[in-house]
Parts: C-alpha cells; structure tokens; sequence
C-alpha cells in the first residue's frame, strides 16, 4: 500500500522551529500582500526576486543599483521604487529583471525557511497551480503563514486551509494537526466570500485604512495566475516543472 505524504499548517513563523523537521516543503503564504505580489510579479514578467528581511539588506541593495521594493505596515517606504502592491508589478518595465524585495511579514517568512528542501510560494492567485505542482512533489508539505508580526493572521490560515483541502481530497495526503483541521474549516467557512468573511480581520482593516481595498479584492480572488514561484539559491524564481 502507497504511504501516504503528510500536510500540516504553521500558522506564525515563530512557530516554525517546532514542525519543521519533518517536512520537505515549505509553502509561504502572506495573502495580504507579499506572496501575491511575488506571484503577480513573476506573472508579469520578472526573472528573479531576492528576498531580504530587514531595510539595510534593502539599502545596500540599492546602492548597488538593483531594483529595489520596500514596504513596512502596509507602505512603501521612502525612496524606494515600489512596495508590494500587486498592481505595482502589473507593468512591462520589470519584464526580464532582478528586484530586491523586502516586506514586514512575508519576505522574513521565506527566509525563515530558505533551508528547506523546496521553498514554494502560495497565495489564493495561484491556488490550483501550486496544489498540482505539490502533488507533483510528492513529499511532506508544511503550510507557513506569515501572520503579522509573529501573530496570527486570519486571511494566511484561510489560505492554508483551501491548499490543505484540495491536496486532501486527492487522497494521496493525510494530515495528522489540528492546525490543518481547523485551517480546512475556517476556509470552508470563508470560501464563498473571502471579502466579506475577512471584514473583521486585523490585517483587512489595516490595510482599509491606508484606502487598499482594490489589493484586499484582488488578492481574495483566487486562480489569476498559473505561476508557482520556487526558491533556488538566494533567489526566487519560476519552477521549471
């Protein structure tokens, strides 16, 4: 009888050290926006992301004259040239480039993980993509939501839950957590309207202030893309298979 290949959600990084060893991918997720930018980015053209977690990886970055994205809480930060709006990379101007990248959650989530066997990108915008690609993988998989701040974030665990049932429905995975029990019932919960389940989510409301509601819609509608974005080296780039 064929073993089964074992599906768990992280829901923080804080809380990576704890599942990690027995997995050998790793799905990033930060809905609300990083991995759906990185996502629309590489649909749109770009060749490589290089993910860096703090602002003075940033800045020495774009001293050397890379193009360069920074945002903190939701903005971009001054005197960079873009921060992680989807529709910032919805251009012909990143066609074949490199960009240095850094957010406040999801850049620092994949560099949490960068030893991982296979470090894969998630979003809602490329749901059905990445799950095919998975199950192509054939190996454990742990779901990392980027939360906010080491804190839980609603929309990343919805995500996570909507990956998490289709690569159970195949019957070729199992899990063994609650964390993907409950993510797979909260996205039950939310899937038919991912806005207005998320109304009273810390990060929509955040991110409604700062007058970011055409990101939140864009960012909730799932399947825009078919890129699976993968990790090689210190580089983001697509996956080949």
């Amino acid at each position: 009888m064929k073993k089964k290949t074992r599906i768990e959600v992280c829901f923080t990084p804080n809380l990576y050290p704890l599942h990690i060893e027995d997995f050998q991918v790793v799905v990033v997720i930060d809905v609300l926006r990083a991995t759906s930018a990185i996502c629309t980015a590489f649909h749109y053209g770009i060749e490589k992301i290089i993910p860096v977690s703090t602002l003075d990886e940033a800045i020495e970055y774009r001293e050397k004259g890379y193009l360069v994205a920074a945002e903190r809480k939701g903005k971009v930060v001054s005197g960079f040239d873009y921060g992680n709006s989807p529709f910032t990379y919805m251009n012909k101007e990143i066609k074949g480039k490199t960009l240095v990248l850094t957010t406040t959650n999801g850049t620092k989530a994949i560099n949490v993980a960068k030893n991982v066997d296979h470090l894969i990108i998630g979003s809602l915008l490329n749901l059905d993509a990445l799950c095919n690609y998975i199950k192509k993988l054939n190996k454990n998989v742990l779901l990392l939501g980027s939360g906010w701040q080491n804190k839980f974030c609603l929309e990343d665990t919805i995500c996570a839950g909507a990956i998490a049932d289709q690569l159970l429905s195949s019957n070729n995975f199992i899990s063994e957590s609650d964390s993907s029990v409950a993510a797979k019932y909260l996205y039950k919960s939310a899937r038919d309207n991912y806005f207005g389940y998320l109304k009273a989510s810390s990060h929509r409301k955040r991110l409604k202030k700062l007058n970011l509601n055409r990101d939140i819609k864009y960012c909730l509608t799932p399947n825009q893309t078919n890129v699976v974005p993968t990790r090689e080296d210190n580089y983001l780039i697509l996956s080949t298979s």
